[in-house]
């Protein structure tokens, strides 16, 4: 009853969170220079002032903002997120069309980027101070501080165009119509490059952590007691230090959700992939207003989630822990 009580309690935060944040980003956007007007109208080359006030008219830009505030909160609390003004549907069609593939990408990326850290960090940890240990958090320096557009070209160059083992854009094969296994298959191939590549980087993060948590438990008095009562080492390891570590990377990597969404823009942008970052940056080019807070909308309640699922983790990986708010 009381992981229950907290979870609605949490859960109860989290909409105003996100209400905070749909206000929030409301303010922000209509703060920046020009409107959707008046880009349709500079590319129609009809800039006049009547045109534009006809467009501003039509869109409800002419309203006060508080007015245009008022009216997008309540079509949120409706489900109704608005209609794009350059796609001539509905914001919610758009998002709902373009979320399955965002989702595989940054779900991919982050149970890739975490299993890896871990594993890679309990290695380090392991063979502290030889050269497994240098090798690893070497390999774990170069990917945190090389930029993400920068492995996603060299990737793409690499095994894509000298190599020709992965294909380097979109989902999967245009054209292709295989259907199963073998457009499974094909989807997966298109995976590889744009996960790889976003999860490297948060791999060295969780790679670090891991390291130092594993390092930092091991040096506790029950761990030391448990060696001294000659519990073997591979279940001291598995039950009173992985346990143990493991906490501070869940926490951290819930935090870090929000990042891998916004390097899916990149990566997205950069493969091709046909997902809600890269609508997101295409309606940031067309000052698609409604577009933009529908998709900062999805955003934010994936990343609310993900923290509420962090915390249902901290019971799983230590049953110890008891809720509180």
């Amino acid at each position: 009853m009381k992981s229950l009580d907290f979870f609605i309690e949490r859960a109860g935060k989290a909409v105003f969170v996100v209400l905070g944040v749909v206000v929030l980003n409301f303010l922000l956007i209509h703060l920046a220079p020009g409107d959707p007007a008046s880009v349709i109208a500079g590319e129609s080359g009809a800039g006049d002032a009547q045109f534009l006030a006809q467009l501003r008219q039509q869109f409800g830009l002419d309203e006060p903002l508080y007015v245009q505030l008022w009216l997008y909160l309540k079509g949120v609390l409706s489900f109704d997120l608005g209609f794009s003004y350059r796609n001539n549907l509905p914001v919610s069609a758009l998002i709902l069309e373009r979320l399955p593939a965002t989702l595989l990408l940054t779900v991919s990326a982050f149970v890739f980027s975490l299993a890896l850290g871990i594993l890679l960090g309990v290695m380090a940890a392991a063979h502290r101070g030889k050269f497994t240990d240098s090798l690893i958090m070497s390999g774990a320096l170069l990917f945190y501080a090389t930029p993400l557009f920068w492995v996603s070209s060299m990737s793409i160059l690499v095994f894509s165009i000298r190599l020709d083992w992965l294909p380097p854009f979109g989902m999967e094969t245009v054209g292709s119509g295989l259907t199963g296994a073998a457009q499974a298959w094909d989807v997966f191939r298109h995976m590889v490059l744009p996960v790889a590549t976003l999860g490297l980087f948060f791999t060295a993060i969780y790679t670090r952590l891991m390291r130092a948590s594993m390092l930092e438990v091991a040096a506790l008095d029950f761990v030391k007691t448990a060696r001294a009562k000659g519990v073997p080492a591979g279940q001291i390891t598995r039950r009173h230090v992985l346990r143990n570590a493991l906490l501070p990377v869940f926490t951290f990597a819930g935090i870090q959700a929000g990042q891998i969404l916004g390097g899916a823009v990149l990566t997205e942008t950069v493969f091709a992939w046909p997902g809600i970052g890269r609508l997101m940056f295409d309606a940031l080019l067309q000052r698609d207003y409604p577009v933009l807070l529908g998709v900062f909308l999805v955003t934010s309640v994936m990343v609310v989630l993900v923290n509420l699922l962090t915390d249902a983790l901290y019971r799983f990986v230590d049953p110890r822990i008891e809720m509180k708010s």
